[in-house]
């Protein structure tokens, strides 16, 4: 019988052993907080423009602002207003046209690490003008992703900063890894490993 006992024993501490620790955890994105993310990081000039040429104190400029963003099928989409003023300078005023398109690209949400990102951009509504579509084109499909980084870790670790008050531990967010991304309805669904530590 003891002979039994130590056989199992061995079997459980063999199979503890082999065990590696895995915490999967759900992240949630809302499409809120990626457009505030946007807002900050791009459009975070006076009255939230973000210049492509010019600027408030020129005559001809071209920017963009009032960021929207919605979720189309696995897809993020980026809503900008754009204002320009495309001609020459002349005595302070600017001699040719004015243009306001609402302009759209789509991204593809991923992950690297502990950083939520975008790949794939794809123009899907731009303005119908050649001269603002020179302008538009390396804006749209490349400086809009690439502004919109979400790091993960960052966001888990405000959400735990005050813990130690509320509850007198410290919970303390030691590593994280993004493993997979699917948008589902109004929110970004990050699945996630990573470990805690409560002090």
């Amino acid at each position: 019988m003891m002979k039994d006992w130590r056989v199992i024993a061995l079997g459980v501490l063999v199979v503890i052993a082999g065990v590696q620790p895995c915490v999967g955890v759900e992240l949630k994105v809302s499409r809120e907080a990626l457009e505030r993310t946007l807002k900050q990081q791009l459009f975070g000039g006076p009255d939230g423009r973000y210049y492509l040429r010019g600027s408030a104190a020129t005559a001809c400029y071209v920017y963009a602002e009032d960021p929207k963003v919605s979720f189309t099928a696995d897809r993020i989409v980026v809503r900008v207003k754009t204002h320009a003023r495309i001609g020459t300078a002349l005595h302070g005023a600017c001699l040719g046209i004015s243009l306001t398109p609402t302009s759209e690209v789509s991204v593809a949400p991923d992950g690297e690490g502990e950083t939520l990102g975008f790949r794939d951009a794809r123009l899907e509504k731009v303005s119908d003008r050649r001269e603002l579509n020179f302008v538009l084109t390396p804006f749209l499909g490349h400086t809009v992703p690439a502004s919109m980084r979400v790091n993960a870790a960052d966001l888990l670790r405000k959400a735990l900063a005050d813990s130690t008050a509320r509850s007198g531990y410290a919970v303390v967010l030691d590593r994280l890894k993004i493993h997979s991304i699917q948008i589902e309805s109004e929110d970004v669904v990050v699945d996630v490993d990573g470990g805690l530590s409560v002090r």
